[in-house]
């Protein structure tokens, strides 16, 4: 048989051998099912029914039925075994039944810690031999084959059996031998294990190592327990002989282990502590940092420089700002989880450093938001103002272009003395060709008006650029005005000389007065034609459109003005060809020809389809825009519902009254991964979004939502889940911890929702004191009853806000229905260690703790100032009163 089999059988063996008898073969001597029920009645010390003496089959699955039934009248679930298996001798079948009745009868009951069974068999382990060299214990396997262990678990029991110190861990042999045999002839543990076995398997059987070590757990451990057993004389022997042994051990364990269980309660509160301060540290230090970058409103004053300023703004929300959510969230239940459990092992209620407070954060947080939010909106409208100034400039810089190279020359022209010296017809002609050029100057005067009109808007708007732009604007101004007064002086010469002006070519000044106007209506048609725009809709877009379509409908009159007024050119060319009149191609009135009417007119029939082309371009750009909002809000029209009924679920689930709190929590688990599942589809707004923004596009008339409060919305579930997980985590932690029941907590939840009637997770004290009444807590009518009831009142409302929360009223139930652990308890369990001395040494509490949990002590407790006490003394009462707050070290 294998090594499991032969700890099996001795295991049985060690229990019926007190009832005389044993068995050779685990697989034959149970088939009648007569050795099994006396195996029961030994171990459970219970009679079961008389058996079936018959050697019939029948007989025999009728014996091990009533076995089995006994079993499972213990409590125990008996999976895939039937009597018939056991009395066909299937070994499997027979092995598993012997694991299930050692698990039931010789390991379920172990509780360490208020842990149970192969935990608590393995932390006692663990506690035994911690002071141990070259052990450490972790399984059930591996931490036994050397055999040190099994010699450490009887050494600190035993001392006077084995000495330890010349143990090695080079011979695992002889340790295991030196176990076994010392086991066997002096703690009364038959030989489970077979030595070889054990050394040469790689990994060795867990349930047969843990079958022979509940038997070290039953000598050492239960030496003082009343368990029943046959032979009521066997059992009193064996007690006295261990209890003068073990019974002072056992006392000093049990104050171990309760100073152990306070001591990891507050090592635990000080790392939450800890890690508290640097969270929060770290996050005010980033808000630190961002927030003179958020207020900031100073740009290069240049389109580009305020593009690369939104672009880095983008950056931060999509890759900064939320690792920085995640953070907020994890501080605040970081907190509250610490807060719970201060309240729960009746520890002061932690304080953060100055400036460092949940309400701090979540300030600084609010103030961060609100700065992101002013920062956006200059941002945007910073864009469109520099977006306006660059439209003005070019539209300042093409009219001053225009008027200027108009201007070239006028005043030399204006100045000039030509008249003079001209024949009479020529004095006449220059006359007739100033009253064109006066008509000329004053077709030009809105432009120049509109060259000042775009500057005073570029000085308004405060352009980069606008001392240039004044020094030209100035330029045109004064030379305008010059040109007036040189316009009024020629003419006042003119004048004198018109007397003398006797003919006129009918012709050419027909064609200076038609062409004058034409080519200024084609020069304004160019530039209408090349001017800049900017829309935002399609029906700005298309409303340019239309007027380019009125425009386009007005070319026919336009071309047959062309026509006329070419049409005097020829006839000028006719009469000078007719008649030989020498320089009578040249007209006198005006400096345009029809060659350049020509070439203006072919200007505008070319910019037509250009102008077309471009208004098209823009209306695709536009459409595309409308799409993109379109898509926004079909996607934000999506995703608002959605964390509205996500948000209403894990409301409907902090209500507390759906299942228990672990289906709860299990829920909440659920929604959180839902949640961050469905980010996703955040992230895609997040991207339409931001081509909604480079589109410039300011509104969307198809969605109430917008992504801020997509944002808004998403950052708020994300703190409500992790809110909701944390109260129904403390939930949880104050049940087990407080040892309430499942029925309790919902009682509590049920009442206090009850009354809650507004669903804020608060009451007031008058829906408190109903609430208290409901759960049967007696509150007078009386004087006596109000002063019970405000001596509640401070109990859950120290602060005097006016409400409770849930948090607090359970604490407060919590308290009146279980008990807590005190100072006084600890002082005890630190006097016993000590042997009733008012003090205890280092070398004591390293001989009875764990060697972490000892040095935590060494290193806290203050030195005992009493009379009597050898150097190096600690004082234990004042380091336990001072774990609950009620002194200082």
């Amino acid at each position: 048989m294998d090594y499991k089999d032969y700890t099996f059988t001795a295991w049985c063996n060690s229990h019926l051998r007190k009832a005389g008898t044993g068995i050779e073969n685990i697989d034959e001597d149970f088939r009648n099912g007569l050795k099994l029920m006396l195996l029961l009645e030994v171990i459970s010390g219970e009679t079961l029914p008389k058996p079936d003496r018959g050697k019939m089959r029948f007989h025999k699955i009728a014996n091990v039925n009533k076995a089995l039934d006994f079993i499972a009248s213990k409590g125990v679930k008996l999976v895939s075994i039937g009597a018939e298996e056991i009395v066909d001798g299937n070994l499997k079948m027979t092995l598993g039944m012997i694991w299930t009745i050692i698990l039931r009868f010789a390991i379920q009951d172990i509780s360490v810690e208020e842990m149970t069974a192969k935990e608590g068999l393995l932390l006692w382990c663990q506690r035994k031999t911690a002071p141990y060299k070259n052990v450490n214990v972790q399984n059930f396997h591996l931490s036994f084959k050397d055999g040190l262990a099994f010699c450490a678990l009887i050494h600190r029991h035993r001392p006077d059996l084995i000495d330890y110190s010349k143990l090695s861990k080079d011979n695992p042999l002889e340790n295991l031998n030196t176990a076994f045999d010392v086991a066997e002839k002096y703690l009364d543990i038959p030989r489970m294990l077979d030595p070889d076995d054990l050394i040469n398997t790689p990994k060795p059987d867990e349930r047969a190592i843990m079958t022979y070590v509940s038997c070290y757990y039953h000598a050492f451990q239960g030496a003082q327990q009343n368990t029943a057993m046959p032979d009521e004389r066997a059992v009193m022997t064996y007690v006295s002989s261990y209890y003068h042994c073990f019974s002072g051990a056992q006392k000093a364990e049990t104050a171990a282990n309760r100073i152990c269980k306070v001591l990891k309660v507050n090592q635990e509160n000080e790392r939450l502590m800890e890690e508290y301060e640097r969270l929060a540290s770290d996050l005010l230090e980033w808000i630190r940092r961002t927030m003179p970058w958020l207020n900031s409103r100073q740009t290069d004053n240049s389109l580009a420089g305020c593009q690369k300023k939104l672009e880095d703004y983008r950056t931060y929300r999509r890759k900064h700002k939320p690792p920085r959510v995640e953070q907020k969230a994890k501080l605040e239940t970081n907190f509250n989880t610490l807060q719970t459990k201060l309240r729960l092992s009746n520890r002061p209620a932690y304080m953060p450093t100055e400036g460092k407070m949940v309400s701090d954060i979540a300030q600084s947080w609010k103030g961060l938001e609100i700065a992101e939010k002013a920062f956006e909106e200059w941002l945007l409208s910073e864009m469109m103002r520099l977006e306006r100034l660059e439209y003005l400039a070019q539209k300042f810089k093409h009219k001053a272009d225009i008027h200027e190279d108009w201007t070239r020359g006028k005043e030399e022209m204006l100045q000039s003395q030509d008249f003079r010296q001209c024949k009479l017809y020529d004095i006449k002609a220059l006359k007739k060709k100033h009253e064109a050029f006066e008509s000329d100057l004053a077709a030009h005067q809105d432009r120049v008006e509109q060259i000042a009109a775009i500057a005073q808007e570029l000085n308004t708007l405060e352009y980069h650029e606008v001392a240039n732009v004044n020094a030209r604007c100035q330029r045109i101004c004064s030379q305008w005005d010059r040109l007036g007064a040189l316009t009024q002086r020629r003419r006042a010469a003119l004048d004198d000389a018109e007397r003398v002006l006797e003919q006129i070519d009918l012709l050419h000044l027909e064609f200076a007065k038609r062409a004058a106007p034409f080519n200024n209506w084609l020069d304004g048609t160019r530039e209408d034609l090349v001017d800049m725009f900017i829309v935002h809709t399609i029906e700005e877009i298309s409303g340019l459109m239309d007027a380019h379509a009125r425009f386009k409908a007005t070319l026919g009159e336009a071309d047959k003005e062309y026509q006329a007024i070419v049409n005097l050119v020829h006839q000028v060319e006719s009469i000078v060809k007719q008649h030989q009149i020498p320089g009578g191609l040249e007209n006198p009135y005006t400096t345009l020809t029809a060659h350049e009417l020509n070439r203006k007119w072919s200007d505008v029939r070319q910019l037509v389809p250009q102008r077309d082309a471009t208004l098209a371009a823009e209306l695709r750009k536009q459409q595309n825009n409308e799409n993109l909002r379109r898509q926004f809000a079909e996607k934000a029209n999506a995703v608002g519902p959605w964390i509205e009924r996500q948000m209403d679920a894990v409301t409907a689930i902090g209500m507390g009254l759906q299942g228990s709190l672990e289906d709860q929590l299990h829920r909440l688990k659920e929604y959180e991964s839902g949640v961050y599942a469905y980010k996703p589809h955040i992230e895609e707004l997040e991207r339409i979004h931001q081509a909604v923004q480079e589109g410039m596009i300011f509104e969307n008339r198809y969605s109430q939502y917008t992504m801020e409060t997509l944002r808004v919305g998403w950052e708020q579930l994300l703190t409500s889940i992790n809110r909701t997980i944390n109260e129904v985590e403390n939930q949880i932690l104050t049940r087990d911890s407080k040892g309430i029941t499942q029925e309790q907590l919902t009682e509590f939840r049920a009442s206090f929702n009850h009354f809650d009637k507004n669903r804020t997770g608060r009451l007031a004290p008058e829906e408190l004191k109903s609430c208290l009444v409901s759960l049967g807590y007696s509150i007078g009518k009386d004087r006596q009853g109000e002063l019970d009831f405000q001596r509640i009142l401070a109990v859950v409302d120290p602060n005097n806000t006016g409400y409770v929360s849930f948090d607090a009223f359970l604490d407060f139930m919590t308290r009146e229905s279980t008990d807590t652990d005190t100072a006084e308890q600890v002082i005890d369990s630190f006097r016993i260690l000590a042997g009733d001395k008012p003090f205890i040494t280092a070398e004591e509490l390293r001989r009875e703790l764990p060697p972490d949990q000892a040095e935590y002590c060494v290193s806290r407790m203050p030195p005992y100032r009493g009379p009597g006490a050898p150097p190096g003394a600690l004082d234990y009462m004042a380091f336990s009163t001072a774990l609950y707050g009620e002194t200082d070290l």
